[in-house]
């Protein structure tokens, strides 16, 4: 929760692409690239969301991330390789193209560039480190809490939105890694604690917070999934026969 937003690009190191460089408007849920396509180019988000998602052999979904503003995808392409998820635009979003071999070419001459370049992609990777660990580590409900804050800008620098865009309970799932009814279920104990109003879109309040630093996960009386403490194991002890 501590990551900072990227700085954006300098109008100036972009203009070192040239006419490699290309800026798209795409509309929430359009997909920018699939799966498996040939990387051909390099994409910086300029404003909006991308929502990275993966499918198995097997056909299992699952959220790698959500970026914003000022984050490359697709970069896998610079080694040749194929792309490794699926990027879908979460609102509407400004997306630049950056042509593979004027990146290429450009990293090798510009050092603005690729000093900017490699701070993007290890700040991004620190990022879904985090996710992977947090996602190890935590119960579904932290999980959800974390996801949603995310979402919010909380954690970065700048003031976080109350208000999020609107995201399905299906995403959700995704990103935190649970059952549609896990995340019914905790997004209506959060409302009804007063952590998040929801009236057509999601208001992500402070007080969510708590379900994160003061480890207040609260049980509703008619929980039907209560959350079990954590218990640190005792030491085993050998019993002598009598």
């Amino acid at each position: 929760m501590t990551s900072k937003t990227k700085a954006l690009f300098d109008p100036k190191i972009l203009a070192a692409l040239r006419d490699g460089i290309t800026l798209s408007d795409y509309h929430q849920d359009q997909v920018i690239y699939a799966q498996g396509d040939s990387g051909e180019a390099v994409f910086y988000i300029h404003t909006g969301r991308v929502r990275l998602t993966v499918v198995s052999k097997f056909g299992k979904q699952a959220v790698m991330g959500v970026l914003g503003a000022g984050t490359f995808l697709g970069e896998g392409c610079l080694r040749g390789r194929p792309h490794a998820a699926t990027a879908t635009a979460v609102v509407k979003s400004s997306i630049m193209r950056l042509d593979k071999s004027s990146v290429a070419r450009v990293l090798g001459e510009d050092l603005a560039f690729s000093e900017l370049f490699l701070a993007h992609l290890l700040s991004r990777n620190i990022s879904l480190e985090q996710d992977m660990v947090y996602q190890i580590l935590n119960s579904n409900e932290k999980r959800l809490a974390r996801a949603l804050l995310l979402l919010a800008n909380f954690g970065k620098e700048g003031r976080p939105k109350s208000i999020i865009p609107k995201i399905s309970l299906g995403a959700l799932a995704q990103m935190v890694g649970t059952s549609i009814s896990r995340i019914s279920f905790f997004m209506k104990k959060f409302r009804k604690l007063g952590f998040i109003e929801y009236n057509g879109e999601f208001k992500i309040k402070n007080t969510l917070l708590n379900v994160l630093l003061h480890d207040q996960s609260v049980i509703m009386a008619n929980d039907p999934f209560p959350l079990i403490p954590h218990r640190t194991p005792g030491k085993r002890v050998k019993l002598k026969d009598a």
